[in-house]
């Protein structure tokens, strides 16, 4: 079998992961998250306009006139579609949408509202620590699996492995300025159950390996491991990719941030396993005599 020689780059991506990570927390520190309405609250409004002449701009100026704070106007998948974003004023009128529609009307008579929300700001903050907490929860409960599982080498390594792909995902969504919703949270916390069962097949594999060959070194011990599960890797990784692939080109615009978020979480997924969570064992100089220790503690 043709052994693909992965350690052989082991220090050179480890460099590139630490500055990747440098960026990541340099730009969430100094640029920080685009959050949507979920988390910073206010009004968001999804509008198609047909016949009449239109664009940002113009949309902008209409809904200007309405006095809004915060006003934000993009295209929404085509040129037709808008999202309209603003920070809600006269929250205590119930009114206040229904004029703001028979105003903007006037301006565009083929104008269809075609999705309205609403988050007040206590309800956003919930939100926003509903999804820290949920993130957080998710971490600490794979991290004791992990130590209940393997060996504290292991658990390093897994540990590191995925603090890597958050910090670079989210760092990925800062400098592109995508917004950071609901469903961006739902794709963290899938992201993170992805990297943690990549890591934990190649992990597995290493460990029956330490126990099979005595005298091989760590260092070419993982390399063979990764090969030997490389197989798997990547039937997981394709077929994952197609289907998020297929969401994020014809799921629309609602589902695109979150296939993103995800189809760059596997990519990383994938390569920290490789580059991140094993160099740490060859970092730690785990052996064969550290496995049959543990196995004798639990017996």
């Amino acid at each position: 079998m043709n052994i693909i020689k992965f350690n052989r780059y082991y220090r050179q991506f480890g460099y590139f992961s630490v500055i990747l990570i440098i960026i990541s927390l340099s730009l969430l520190l100094f640029k920080g998250l685009n959050y949507g309405v979920d988390f910073k609250g206010g009004t968001l409004i999804e509008i198609r306009i047909v016949g009449s002449d239109h664009s940002v701009s113009k949309v902008r100026d209409v809904f200007n006139k309405s006095n809004l704070s915060n006003l934000a106007v993009k295209n929404f998948g085509n040129d037709k579609d808008y999202i309209v974003k603003f920070q809600k004023q006269n929250l205590d009128n119930p009114e206040f949408i229904n004029n703001l529609k028979i105003d903007v009307s006037k301006s565009f008579p083929n104008i269809n509202f075609r999705r309205v929300e609403n988050v007040g700001p206590k309800v956003s903050s919930e939100l926003l620590r509903s999804g820290i907490i949920a993130i957080s929860l998710s971490l600490t409960a794979m991290l004791f699996y992990i130590w209940i599982r393997f060996e504290w080498q292991f658990s390093l390594g897994a540990i590191i492995a995925l603090f890597h792909d958050v910090i670079i995902t989210l760092g990925i969504f800062s400098i592109l300025s995508l917004e950071i919703n609901l469903s961006i949270v739902a794709a963290v916390l899938t992201i993170v159950g992805y990297s943690m069962n990549d890591t934990v097949v190649i992990f597995d594999r290493v460990r029956d390996n330490l126990k099979k060959y005595v005298d091989l070194h760590i260092f070419d011990l993982t390399n063979q491991s990764i090969n030997e599960t490389l197989s798997r890797t990547i039937l997981t990784s394709v077929t994952t990719l197609l289907a998020l692939l297929s969401i994020f080109f014809l799921g629309g615009e609602i589902l695109r941030g979150f296939s993103f978020a995800m189809i760059i979480g596997v990519l990383i997924g994938t390569y920290s396993s490789i580059y991140i969570a094993n160099p740490i064992l060859v970092k730690l100089n785990v052996d064969h005599y550290t496995i049959v220790k543990k196995d004798e503690e639990k017996n």
